[in-house]
């Protein structure tokens, strides 16, 4: 009998039969949602032999709930949500010209789920543009609530921004406006509440799966008290909550100040042989160098919204492209999440059997390691490995390998459910 997730002291309890909404999505949301579900399904029942199974509900968003209810994002769909706390999204299109400014953005913020969570891994035998992608194994922590999403805009002629642009001038004594009659502005909020819960969800992260590091990237040394705090914050909840588990960087410039080289580094070997996680910094610009140059020096991130934009698209290019990025939305408090599909709705190829549904369906994968149900998850990943060392890909890596199979957006899921060991 199906049942209801519910959080029970700040745990998630999930039932053998939980109920999981859905969006369909635009576009190509329709092509690759069912196909997902059959690989997510067949895993399950892989692993578990029908003791466990997934309850799918579909929920409205976007043009197929405007067509049956004259809004993009239903109060219903919210609320679906919140009631059975964890669900999965395909490509969503923003409405042009009216409504929403963003729908994706409205369920992140209506439902608080201030980690956007993006792995980033390579499977053997898809194109990549970099030498060794058997070294990518990144986790990125972007921050889901502020930043530009929270972002205020001025746009230069408006009486907004002439009344925004005299008080920077006359009440702050701003004179850095090179052209202030043509200018437009834009504030991007920071704060430490969301700074610390971003970082705290990295750290703890890491610290359960084992990982080696943490980057905090940032881009402090201009941006000195938005991203400069955002980096100081986080090396002050580490430092005091996670003590026992972590060595960071600051720590270690620290010691050398007041003993030298010598036992900094001492002290740096020591954590790593302990299994400590080592916390460090980097500036964005040189972040998206180092990731391309040592990208094993690197496995979780935690950075704000617009880096972790950038961050990583640049990283998905490097084990394939968008694709087969999958993603998730989480509040770790509330125990809320959403997993999506990463790449857009692609309309110029809906109903042509030509999509991936790769990104969305490693998004079910995240979403059953998010449910504990890590065996099922598994059994995804292997036959993925199988298909893609085999050659046997859609339309947008089909052009990019020699040898390969085409296969259609279906025929892809088949392959994938073929090869479940």
């Amino acid at each position: 009998m199906s049942d209801k997730i519910k959080i029970v002291n700040g745990k998630l309890i999930v039932p053998d039969n939980p109920i999981i909404p859905f969006i369909e999505g635009d576009g190509i949301g329709k092509d690759i949602t069912m196909p997902s579900q059959r690989v997510i399904d067949a895993a399950v029942e892989k692993a578990y032999g029908g003791a466990r199974k997934i309850d799918w509900k579909e929920v409205l968003a976007g043009e197929k709930a405007y067509k049956k209810t004259g809004e993009y994002l239903p109060a219903a769909t919210l609320e679906a949500f919140k009631e059975y706390h964890v669900g999965i999204k395909g490509p969503l299109q923003t409405p042009v010209g009216e409504g929403i400014r963003s729908l994706n953005v409205a369920l992140r913020q209506t439902l608080d789920l201030y980690v956007c969570l993006r792995p980033v891994r390579w499977f053997k035998g898809v194109p990549s543009p970099i030498r060794y992608p058997s070294m990518v194994d990144m986790h990125i922590f972007r921050e889901n609530t502020e930043d530009i999403y929270a972002g205020i805009e001025y746009q230069t002629g408006d009486e907004k921004n002439k009344k925004f642009r005299d008080f920077l001038i006359n009440e702050m004594g701003v004179d850095k406006i090179r052209f202030p009659e043509s200018s437009s502005f834009g504030i991007k909020p920071i704060s430490k509440d969301g700074s610390e819960r971003l970082t705290k969800a990295a750290i703890e992260y890491a610290i359960q799966r084992k990982l080696p590091s943490v980057t905090i990237v940032h881009k402090g040394n201009i941006m000195k008290y938005t991203e400069g705090a955002f980096k100081n914050w986080s090396y002050d909840l580490v430092e005091k909550d996670f003590a026992d588990d972590t060595f960071t960087w600051r720590q270690y410039e620290n010691l050398k100040q007041a003993k030298g080289q010598l036992d900094a580094d001492k002290a740096l070997e020591a954590a790593k042989k302990s299994g400590k996680v080592i916390v460090k910094d980097c500036i964005t610009d040189a972040f998206l160098q180092e990731s391309l140059l040592h990208p094993w020096d690197h496995s979780v991130i935690a950075t704000m919204n617009l880096n972790g934009d950038y961050v990583s698209d640049q990283l998905a290019a490097m084990v394939g492209g968008i694709g087969i990025s999958p993603g998730a939305n989480i509040n770790y408090s509330s125990g809320y999440a959403i997993f999506e599909a990463t790449h857009g709705t692609a309309p110029n190829i809906a109903g042509t059997g030509k999509a991936n549904p790769g990104s969305l369906i490693l998004s079910g994968v995240m979403m059953l390691e998010y449910l504990g149900w890590d065996k099922a998850a598994e059994h995804v990943y292997d036959a993925m490995e199988h298909v893609f060392a085999k050659r046997r890909v859609t339309s947008d890596l089909h052009a990019q390998m020699e040898g390969a199979t085409l296969l259609s957006t279906s025929e892809f899921a088949d392959e994938i459910i073929k090869y479940m060991h």
